[in-house]
Formats: C-alpha cells, structure tokens, sequence
C-alpha cells in the first residue's frame, strides 16, 4: 500500500449519490470510516447496501457525490482494486475449477507470491474445513462451501478494505463461528471490514461502528452500544430494536414487546 493509502482514512464518503433513471438508490451519503474499523452496514431489503457497496468497490459509478477508498478516488478503479477485496452475495466463482485451482487463479491475478500464496491457501483451506475438498469441482459444492472460497479470496491478499455482503450467508453454525473469527482476527490485523449482513447479532458482536441504511439515504450511526441505548431510551435496548425503530416506516404500527 502506498503511504498515503496507509494515512488516509479507510473509507470517505461525500454526498455518494447513485441513480436509475427517475430511481434515486443511494442518496447523499456522507461518512468517514476510519482505518481498521469494522462496520456494520444495515438495512432493509432494496435500501441501497449492495448499490453503495458496488460504488466502493468501483463495480458501478456514482451519479453524483465522490469517495475515496484507501486514500484512491472510487472513479480510479486501477488504482482503488489492489487495495479492496469484495465478497458479493452470491461469490464470482469457476464451476469447473476445483476449490484449490480457483485460489490458485486468483492468487495468480493478484500477482502474489507462488510459495506464499500456496501456503495461505493450505492455511486457509484448513482453517474453513474445505481442505479434504478441495480438489472437488466447485459445481459440486454446497452454497456454504461456495461462501468460503468466497470470503478465502476476498482476503487472500491481505487487502487494505474487505467488503463483505452476507459472508456468513449459507454457513452452518460451526462455518459461521469460524466466519466470525477469522473477521475478528483480520480487524485485529488493521484490516477494515465493511459488512453488509441482516445477521444482527453478528453486528453486535464484531462492529466498531454501525451505519443504517433506509430509503437510499444514511440516517443513524453509531457504536451497536449507542444505538441500543438510544432504543432503550424508546422501551428498546438492543441493536435489532434500534434498527428495527430506525427503519420503520412513518405510518406503521409500533411491535409492543411481549
């Protein structure tokens, strides 16, 4: 990374609007997340979390407004990519390649170190319980299994920015468990991790900040711990009824607890 990549805040956004004809996705966001964050992005279905994610990660171009990622303006894709991964929903996979040949692949595109990046790999393969399958065609594999090489080569290059949409999406509990960890242990490492999941408890447990989403347009943000004492305050007090308060819609009928 270059050095003003590694002095400038992780993500910045200013007024990032993004639209489809007379739709307005993602409306004037503007926030700064700091470097080795991990933060939570939530919201609705249809609320602009995966519009405002293909925007950082340079997949689409914003209508109006800017962001930087890495210190790299988000309309430089060459020189944003190399300091990004990107989990999408459904992960960018070879069915004909096994588990083992795709990271071996992208290993190769990002450039990396043979010796290194095999032994990563192995490391990785391990560590996710995919190693006695890893020679086994992709087309063969379970949608958990699919996510796993999916979140392996998202970070396999140690990436300044990870972004990572529904990673523990089709995980059994031990896979989601070791999910969580390994999102621990990249934060740890000064990685920021920018993570779209409706796994709230998820959020709780791994977010440094949280950013709610709703109608396109940013409207909370916060520590899970300020957000749930700001619903406490409404009879709430965890973060899904602060989410679930923040997202309501002017004229729906509030859930009165049981």
């Amino acid at each position: 990374m270059s050095p003003d990549a590694a002095a400038a805040p992780a993500i910045e956004m200013d007024g990032l609007t993004k639209r489809y004809g007379e739709t307005t996705a993602v409306s004037s966001v503007t926030t700064t997340i700091e470097s080795g964050t991990v933060y939570g992005f939530l919201g609705p279905n249809g609320a602009g979390k995966t519009t405002t994610m293909k925007m950082l990660t340079t997949l689409t171009r914003p209508t109006e407004g800017s962001a930087r990622v890495a210190g790299q303006s988000i309309t430089d894709r060459p020189a944003v990519t190399p300091h990004i991964g990107y989990l999408p929903e459904e992960p960018p996979l070879y069915d004909e390649l096994t588990g083992r040949e795709q990271l071996e692949y992208v290993a190769g595109l990002r450039e990396l170190p043979t010796e290194r990046a095999r032994a990563d790999i192995e490391a990785m393969l391990d560590r996710f319980d995919l190693a006695d399958d890893a020679d086994k065609r992709i087309s063969d594999y379970s949608k958990g299994m699919r996510q796993k090489v999916g979140v392996i080569q998202a970070v396999l290059h140690e990436p300044a920015v990870a972004f990572l949409d529904e990673p523990t999406s089709g995980l059994d509990p031990r896979a989601a468990r070791t999910m969580r960890d390994t999102i621990a242990e990249l934060a740890d490492r000064e990685m920021t991790i920018f993570l779209s999941t409706h796994i709230l408890p998820v959020v709780e447990e791994l977010a440094d900040e949280v950013g709610v989403i709703h109608d396109g347009e940013l409207v909370a943000e916060g520590s899970p711990a300020e957000l749930a004492a700001e619903a406490e305050a409404g009879e709430g007090g965890t973060l899904e009824d602060a989410f679930l308060s923040i997202t309501r819609e002017p004229d729906a009928p509030v859930a009165e607890a049981e």
